[in-house]
């Protein structure tokens, strides 16, 4: 099957929120139980470096965005990822294509660091971003609870090979 990677338009927020809450119904992926609005979503993450996937048929099956780790100037530079599929899309391999797309993008952007903060149990994602170059920064123990249950999240993180 053939994929294009394209950037992300104002027309994808629809299929985009849509993906994003089988994320959320999963309960592995995200710390969020709603699903945003689209205006809430676009306010939270950065307008560049949006990227989708769509398949042969032009349907949307994955989706990445960066969005702020700190309003604070010195961390301008430093992003985190959030990237999702159709759960029919996950585990083929395709993560890459968007996650490589992502870390160039951010590059050309200016970002010199992205990070990602992953729960413990979602072991596919913690290979594939290590796969992609993020290393484990540690574990942050009881940082949050989901469904009244205090959760752990792994912090990886991908320094910039171009920017010093």
């Amino acid at each position: 099957m053939n994929y294009e990677l394209r950037e992300m338009l104002p027309s994808d927020e629809k299929k985009v929120l849509e993906i994003f809450r089988m994320g959320v119904d999963g309960g592995i992926a995200t710390f969020e139980t709603e699903v945003p609005t689209a205006e809430a979503w676009n306010m939270e993450y950065f307008n560049d470096c949006r990227w989708v996937l769509e398949n042969e048929s032009n349907e949307i099956v994955g989706w990445c965005a960066l969005k702020p780790v700190s309003k604070r100037e010195c961390f301008k530079g430093v992003a985190e990822v959030s990237i999702y599929f159709e759960n029919s899309y996950q585990g083929k391999g395709l993560g890459s294509v968007l996650l490589k797309k992502l870390i160039l993008d951010s590059e050309s952007h200016g970002f010199w660091t992205l990070q990602a903060n992953i729960f413990p149990e979602n072991e596919a994602s913690i290979r594939f971003h290590q796969k992609n170059g993020f290393r484990t920064v540690g574990v942050r123990k009881k940082i949050g609870k989901l469904n009244g249950q205090w959760k752990d999240l792994v912090m990886l993180e991908k320094r910039s090979d171009i920017i010093d």
